[in-house]
């Protein structure tokens, strides 16, 4: 049973050893540093560096990566330390205790026993057969027993060999006795092998978890994301800005080239050249004389915009109230929910929403020429600025709520400067030279002053009654006359 449990775990250690004699990524006898350099940690350590050279410091990349090389550098040579830490070896390194201990002392010392065993065997049988054969000749002779000093001589020999062979056989014993009785020992070097793994995992671990806080760092830094389909809020914090950039990019480009084109924002673009602009805008670089010549791109890009917010511009938590306000049949008190639901929007809403309507509200002045009416506008428009959170049916939503969405967007372009008083300016970023927004109900007592914030004006027309379609478009042809 000894014997067999002994070769079993010989099996093992021999396996053992070689897996982990695999491991070093070459023979034993090959350089250490010649050996480090085919580890493949070693080689993708190179890479990163030189990948974060050619890429440099103007690509977020190139950063990325360059925060990167030096963890992806120490961790080979964390592991080349530990394989010539002696008695200590690193995971998948040196397998100098199962060498030592099992496969170059303990085990070649118990067959080496067994070896000389099996050859003090057969001398004792050799001793044995000659003396059997010098007894067969004296018995032939003789009725004697053999005599003599040759006989005595043989005898002595074979005695001796037998005693030798017997305290062989004891030392052998002894040896797999005391080799099964420390096998606890031997299995302390398992047990060593996965802690100095652990160990070595976990000074990896902490020194990729610190390299992994400045990779993020440089990330959230950088201004170049994207913005389509991406959280207006979150996509002002990055950029810095008030202005969404596609919205700011479209409607400066469409004031330059677009008013008049007759059918904006209802003619469809073309395909191809909606997903290029689109790609440019979400990298943030926009060549203006390329798209000048189709202004229709450019309206698709920012209605697409608009559709792809995860939540719409008018924001989900005023849906209701915008769609009650829409179903209040007298106009005075529907101008006056309206006004109130815009004053409930958060800040970067309101002053996406603002900028947008003002600047739906100068499409207009020129629906003569490009036949796009407030109601046309607010048709097209519309649901790319307020729609239901949970959509069903879109044929459905189409239908039923369609109407009531343009029965809120078509009344804020036709009183833009009573929702949103003040001139704007759609340049904001200065990248294109875009005419200021005037407003012509300026001179209006009940208006409140535009550099009051919004807090402010919220709270100075809680009171407030809106002017009346009548009066609102009298005055503006009044001031169209005026000049």
């Amino acid at each position: 049973q000894v014997e067999k449990r002994l070769e079993l775990v010989k099996q093992v250690s021999h396996s053992t050893h070689k897996k982990l004699t695999a491991c070093l990524q070459g023979q034993q006898g090959v350089d250490a540093d010649k050996r480090s350099k085919k580890l493949p940690l070693t080689t993708l350590a190179q890479c990163l560096t030189e990948g974060s050279a050619v890429l440099g410091d103007d690509c977020l990349l190139g950063r990325v990566l360059a925060r990167r090389c030096p963890a992806a550098a120490e961790v080979p040579r964390r592991r080349r330390r530990g394989r010539r830490g002696g008695q200590r070896f690193a995971p998948l390194g040196r397998p100098a205790p199962f060498s030592l201990m099992f496969l170059q002392v303990e085990i070649p010392n118990i067959q080496k026993q067994r070896k000389h065993l099996a050859k003090l065997v057969l001398d004792m049988d050799s001793s044995r057969t000659r003396w059997q054969q010098s007894a067969k000749s004296s018995a032939s002779s003789s009725n004697l027993p053999p005599s003599g000093a040759k006989a005595d001589a043989l005898r002595e020999e074979m005695e001796e060999a037998a005693n030798r062979v017997e305290i062989c056989r004891d030392q052998l014993s002894a040896d797999m006795y005391s080799f099964v009785a420390k096998e606890i020992d031997y299995a302390n070097y398992f047990q060593t092998l996965i802690e100095v793994q652990a160990e070595y995992h976990r000074k990896s671990l902490a020194l990729l978890q610190n390299v992994l806080p400045q990779i993020k760092a440089q990330q959230e830094a950088w201004i170049e994301k994207p913005s389509f389909g991406k959280p207006l809020e979150e996509h002002l914090a990055v950029s810095g800005r008030e202005i969404a950039f596609p919205v700011e990019a479209c409607v400066t480009m469409l004031l330059e080239c677009g008013m008049q084109e007759e059918g904006l924002f209802r003619v469809a673009p073309s395909a191809s050249k909606l997903k290029k602009l689109k790609a440019a805008l979400d990298c943030c670089v926009v060549d203006v004389q390329e798209y000048s010549a189709d202004p229709h791109a450019i309206a698709g890009a920012l209605k697409s915009y608009l559709r792809e917010l995860p939540e719409p511009l008018m924001t989900f938590e005023l849906y209701d109230e915008w769609i009650q306000a829409s179903n209040m049949q007298e106009q005075d008190k529907r101008l006056q929910a309206l006004w109130n639901a815009c004053e409930k929007l958060p800040k970067a809403n309101y002053n996406n929403i603002r900028y947008l309507i003002k600047f739906l509200a100068r499409l207009t002045e020129y629906q003569d020429m490009n036949k796009m009416t407030p109601s046309n506008v607010a048709i097209v428009l519309g649901p790319n600025l307020l729609w239901p959170q949970a959509e069903g049916n879109i044929t459905e939503m189409m239908t039923t709520v369609s109407l009531q969405i343009v029965g809120i967007i078509e009344p804020l372009i036709q009183h833009a400067d009573w929702f949103f008083p003040g001139d704007i300016e759609f340049n904001v970023t200065g990248n294109y030279g875009s005419p200021m927004h005037v407003n012509h109900n300026a001179n209006y007592s009940s208006m409140p002053s535009p550099d009051m914030d919004h807090a402010d004006r919220k709270q100075h027309d809680q009171s407030r009654r809106p002017l009346s379609v009548a009066t609102d478009n009298m005055m503006l042809e009044f001031y169209k006359k005026d000049g």
